[in-house]
């Protein structure tokens, strides 16, 4: 892939950056999870970019971002009563549902393979606006390198796609964090495929019980949501989750005993409490699950920024409503490591 000059549109640019899109080029977009790599949809060539962008596995499927229902309506084969509920809602906003597809409608290279698509109407109006200007769905996978911590900045978009990608739709810094929540709505039970920014609790006060998948995608398996198969959210430096507020004495303890240049994540009140050796690289997540979410892939990018940094010892919350979505980027990020398994 030849290098481009990636250009930083504003809000008021969004024309052009439209352009670009309906022109069969790559550009970012801010959604109130993540930003995402926009291409258009309904461009086998375009799509395909996304791929080499990334650097992504080509059987891992793309998320369709559209600014109203009737474009899902245009390639569902069929959308439920219950999905019809949560779109009334949840959309716009962050809850990606799939459904079966008309014959045709969509490219192997947007699913995978598969005869099914996940579709999301994200609650950004830059974004929505950028839909409606290039005239056509976007596919939006988050704007990074694969593998990496997903980019919550447009700063962090030009760090990893420079050159790679056309434009990035600069709107600051997105609000959740965390990326979707997908839905399988293409079988009778609804499965909730990846935990994001829409809880169980929530989608099942609309529409009743539903269940959590945890089926390991096998190698020769196609995943049918985005971040069930590959490695995911990995900075350079090894990530070990910090369970409980009692470890951190024996965090700052391990540190102190063995020198080594470490970065903490952790919510204002414990970098405060303790009194951290030198070489810690501090990064607050806030006050409560909410906030951690926001910052999480933040502070993991941030830690990478100091090449010395070979550890991170990250905060782990409850398994309970949005803690099921942070935990699972954060059990993803460190490769399933604890802290307690490190002692």
């Amino acid at each position: 892939m030849s290098e481009l000059d990636t250009k930083i549109y504003t809000v008021a640019q969004i024309d052009a950056a439209a352009a670009q899109l309906a022109a069969g080029q790559l550009v970012a977009f801010p959604t109130e999870t993540v930003y995402g790599l926009g291409a258009d949809a309904t461009n086998e060539a375009a799509v395909s970019q996304v791929y080499a962008a990334k650097g992504r596995p080509s059987d891992n499927p793309l998320i369709v971002h559209v600014a109203d229902v009737a474009t899902v309506e245009k390639y569902a084969a069929t959308i439920s009563p219950a999905a019809r509920q949560l779109m009334a809602h949840f959309w716009p906003g962050s809850l990606t549902m799939i459904f079966k597809l008309k014959p045709g409608v969509l490219s192997k290279t947007v699913t995978g393979g598969l005869q099914t698509a996940a579709f999301r109407f994200p609650n950004n109006q830059a974004t929505l606006s950028l839909i409606k200007k290039a005239g056509c769905p976007i596919v939006g996978p988050s704007a990074n390198t694969s593998g990496k911590p997903s980019p919550t900045t447009a700063q962090h978009v030009y760090h990893d796609l420079q050159g790679k990608i056309a434009g990035i739709l600069d709107d600051g810094p997105t609000a959740v964090g965390v990326e979707s929540t997908v839905l399988d709505m293409s079988t009778d039970n609804p499965v909730i495929l990846r935990p994001g920014a829409v809880t169980q609790e929530q989608i099942e006060a609309v529409i009743g019980t539903i269940n959590i998948n945890h089926h390991h995608v096998g190698k020769d398996e196609t995943p049918k949501a985005p971040g069930m198969k590959y490695k995911h959210y990995a900075p350079r430096a090894q990530v070990y989750i910090v369970d409980h507020t009692s470890d951190w004495q024996q965090v700052a303890r391990w540190l102190t005993n063995h020198s080594q240049p470490a970065a903490i994540l952790a919510e204002e009140a414990i970098l405060t409490a303790i009194n951290w050796p030198d070489n810690v690289v501090q990064y607050s997540l806030g006050t409560g699950v909410q906030q951690a979410s926001a910052h999480l892939f933040a502070g993991l990018r941030g830690a990478d920024e100091h090449p010395e940094v070979t550890v991170i010892f990250a905060q782990g919350f409850s398994q309970q409503g949005l803690g099921i979505a942070y935990m699972n980027r954060l059990d993803k990020s460190a490769g399933g490591a604890h802290f307690n398994d490190k002692m």
